[in-house]
């Protein structure tokens, strides 16, 4: 509440007590919330593209900016009102005062005593008539103020929830911009997948062998490679599953003996994107299976352990996110994926 509303509150709190002058109703609340908006149409059951999330997310954003827009140019309009208000409630002062004055002087029984002093009948009805008029205009007047109060309280309480709308479409913007450039970012970007890649994708469960402080420890080609006749670590064996849990379940092969990085050590898996065999991707259902399953691989990295993952000319670490990648194989026909 603003200095000059604090001010008048007193005076008028005390004029009411002395002339018993009533408030009239409270002001309905600003700002409630309104009725909920009826449900659209259900989802579908095929997963969002990252296109149709980016697009939403944008649309979002248009929307939030022009809130915001039409926000300020109405805190604009309710500034005024309230200055308004604050300047009829500064020209009601002097009235205020009188009668604030008059109820100190004259006390709650005041009117008795003026109606008591009359010595003749006729004074008794002339002192009662003057007394009655005399309340109809203090009554008129505490109205006059009663009302400008109520003007300036309710247009403080508009411009509030104004600038409340903004800070919320603000922040809005703030997020939609921001999930836009991480979904991109996560995938390698539009131009890297297409757009034909899934919004979301399913949560994998925590592989063991992590340590307190959160790093991985080294493991040994232990298990048995359900791909091979070779081994591989508890750790990618442990995804491995979890992929193959999340619906991946083309051709692929882990172990594979000789050779440098982490094949024949039992931590990296070549998933294909044909049912037998590896051939580049050659229409969208493969190249969208090899982008969803990078990006499950990218959003399960820190649950799976995952060290890179190489797909379509790109490598990902979890310390650089995307790069490009020119090693002995494009990887445009499997997705390779080494851990910890």
């Amino acid at each position: 509440m603003t200095a000059p509303l604090r001010r008048w509150l007193t005076p008028v709190v005390a004029v009411f007590a002395a002339f018993a002058v009533l408030a009239g109703p409270a002001a309905p609340a600003l700002g409630a919330p309104s009725a909920p908006k009826p449900s659209g149409h259900e989802e579908d059951d095929e997963p969002k593209l990252i296109t149709d999330v980016i697009e939403a997310a944008n649309r979002d954003y248009t929307q939030a900016k022009s809130k915001l827009a039409k926000s300020k140019k109405r805190q604009t309009q309710l500034a005024k009102e309230v200055e308004r208000a604050e300047k009829e409630l500064d020209s009601l002062a002097p009235q205020v005062s009188e009668m604030a004055a008059q109820a100190y002087r004259t006390g709650r029984i005041g009117a008795m005593r003026m109606l008591l002093d009359s010595g003749t009948p006729d004074s008794f009805v002339e002192r009662a008539t003057a007394l009655d008029q005399l309340n109809m205009i203090n009554a008129r007047k505490l109205g006059e103020v009663n009302r400008a109060k109520k003007d300036a309280e309710l247009a403080k309480l508009a411009l509030d929830a104004e600038i409340r709308e903004q800070q919320k479409q603000t922040a809005v913007m703030a997020k939609k911009k921001q999930d836009a450039e991480e979904s991109l970012a996560l995938v390698g970007g539009e131009g890297f997948t297409g757009g034909l890649v899934n919004a979301t994708s399913p949560t994998a469960r925590m592989a063991p062998g992590r340590d307190s402080d959160g790093g991985w420890r080294p493991e040994s080609c232990s298990e048995n490679d359900p791909t091979t006749s070779g081994c591989i670590t508890p750790r990618t064996l442990h995804a491995y599953k979890e992929t193959r849990r999340a619906n991946f379940k083309r051709f692929v092969g882990c172990y594979r003996p000789g050779g440098p990085w982490e094949h024949p050590k039992g931590r990296a898996c070549d998933w294909s994107l044909q049912n037998s065999g590896f051939s580049r991707w050659h229409n969208n259902d493969t190249r969208m299976y090899g982008n969803n399953l990078a990006a499950f691989l990218i959003r399960n990295a820190d649950r799976l352990g995952i060290y890179y993952v190489i797909w379509n000319r790109q490598i990902w670490f979890p310390a650089t996110g995307w790069k490009s990648y020119s090693g002995p194989s494009d990887h445009t026909d499997h997705v390779h994926m080494s851990l910890l």
